[in-house]
């Protein structure tokens, strides 16, 4: 039998998915408050305008699997799954708007109060982390008198879909993403893709309503990079549309996952010299650069962030793992763990470090030139063994991602707190406070 499912708002999100699941071979039932957009669907019309989507909401309406209508009720007790693709627009203070999303949670859950089938919610519409478990979920069981799983599943299923492609993106996604609180839930979720040949990745809730974010902000600071990039090349002289057709080139680097993992501040001799002076000579040029200068700011609060988490712990004795920038380098210069182990100093605190890859007798040229000049006391600090700084401190930071640095875990004592600013030990999470990731 063809699986029925609605789609709730029949906006840009809702008519190219109500239209493209049809054309999937599901049933689909379009529902709208607006009366207008469900007599144009009804009659073979979008309610976008964009090329293709026209024709193939005809084609679907004519196929008898594509119909919309203001009947929440009957929609619902038709249907085995609802996705809701209502508008989330923002307010002026730059929050979002939720009140379509709850509205149309209580509809439904009003709807599937007397409903005998189990009903699997779908959200597309773009919302914060929390939103689907802290308003979508409550709305829904109150409005049913249901409990989650018991009558009723929720899934997050970001979309996509870019104006102007939406259709060619929604058959060949680069991936499709569903978070879940159940292997249920996300297995009903995902019988809506089971064609659609792309990867298909089952998360938790927060971590997928936190991917359209993520993907999108990216995405702004890519166009905003490339145009600062090109206004420091017009200033000099330079073809910057060359520049980024080789920059694109390198995809070990640049377009890859390089760089991409939540972790503490870059450092060493190139990332920090280099950006200031780019920052410099387009200010000589008279070129505002506002997100290139605010990157090594960000920087600098990252080094904050560590400094203050280790405060917080109102410990003295400090041990920290890794003093070079990199693992298995030798490279302090501008390393944000000189930086960090230097204002924990000035804060009075007891220090211990261990780093194999630094040692006063190995540390030649630049290197040693730098630490002689700025930082000539570190070597007092620094002990022979991991072991001995771990079991001379309270507070473990661990500092870059050296390999061993991932065995001291088993001779952790109760009373240490480690801070993780690399993600050493992978996916643990913080454990009643003893062990705290920058980022995670």
């Amino acid at each position: 039998m063809t699986t029925t499912i609605s789609v709730f708002g029949l906006g840009y999100v809702g008519c190219v998915s109500a239209a493209c699941f049809a054309k999937e071979g599901f049933n689909v039932i379009g529902v709208d408050v607006t009366a207008s957009k469900v007599d144009m669907v009804n009659a073979g019309r979008a309610t976008i305008v964009e090329a293709g989507i026209g024709d193939l909401v005809a084609e679907m309406v004519r196929s008898g699997r594509l119909r919309a209508t203001q009947d929440v009720r009957e929609a619902i007790h038709a249907s085995s799954l609802a996705l809701i693709c209502v508008g989330t627009p923002s307010r002026t203070n730059g929050s979002l708007d939720l009140r379509y999303v709850e509205r149309v949670s209580r509809e439904i859950g009003d709807a599937l109060r007397d409903k005998n089938e189990h009903l699997t919610v779908v959200l597309r519409s773009t919302v914060l982390p929390g939103t689907t478990e802290e308003l979508v979920i409550p709305a829904l069981a109150s409005a049913s008198g249901k409990e989650l799983g018991k009558g009723f599943d929720v899934c997050m299923n970001p979309e996509f879909l870019r104006e102007g492609s939406s259709i060619a993106d929604f058959f060949d996604p680069p991936f499709t993403v569903i978070g879940a609180g159940s292997e249920q839930a996300a297995s009903r979720a995902a019988t809506l893709y089971a064609s659609i040949k792309s990867p298909l990745h089952i998360t938790e809730t927060r971590v997928a309503e936190m991917m359209k974010y993520a993907s999108n902000c990216f995405h702004a600071l890519k166009v905003v990079f490339a145009n600062e990039i090109g206004s420091v090349c017009k200033a000099l002289g330079v073809d910057s549309h060359e520049v980024m057709r080789l920059f694109c080139a390198d995809q070990k680097l640049n377009i890859s996952t390089a760089y991409l993992k939540p972790g503490f501040a870059f450092g060493g001799s190139c990332l920090p010299k280099d950006l200031r002076a780019v920052v410099h000579r387009a200010r000589q040029a008279d070129v505002e650069v506002p997100v290139l200068a605010a990157t090594l700011e960000s920087n600098r609060r990252q080094v904050e962030r560590a400094i203050d988490m280790v405060l917080a712990t109102g410990r003295r004795k400090v041990g920290v793992l890794g003093l070079s920038f990199k693992a298995g380098t030798d490279d302090l210069r501008e390393s944000p763990l000189v930086t960090l182990i230097e204002r924990l100093i000035g804060k009075g605190l007891d220090i211990a470090i261990y780093d194999g890859a630094v040692s006063e007798a190995n540390v030649i040229g630049a290197n040693r030139d730098y630490v002689e000049r700025e930082i000539p006391h570190i070597w007092s600090l620094m002990r022979p063994s991991m072991a001995e700084v771990v079991q001379a401190s309270e507070v473990i930071v661990v500092g870059n991602g050296a390999k061993e640095f991932r065995t001291i875990e088993p001779s952790l004592r109760p009373d240490q707190t480690v801070i993780d600013l690399v993600r050493s030990f992978g996916t643990r999470v913080s454990d009643n406070g003893r062990y705290q990731g920058i980022g995670w």
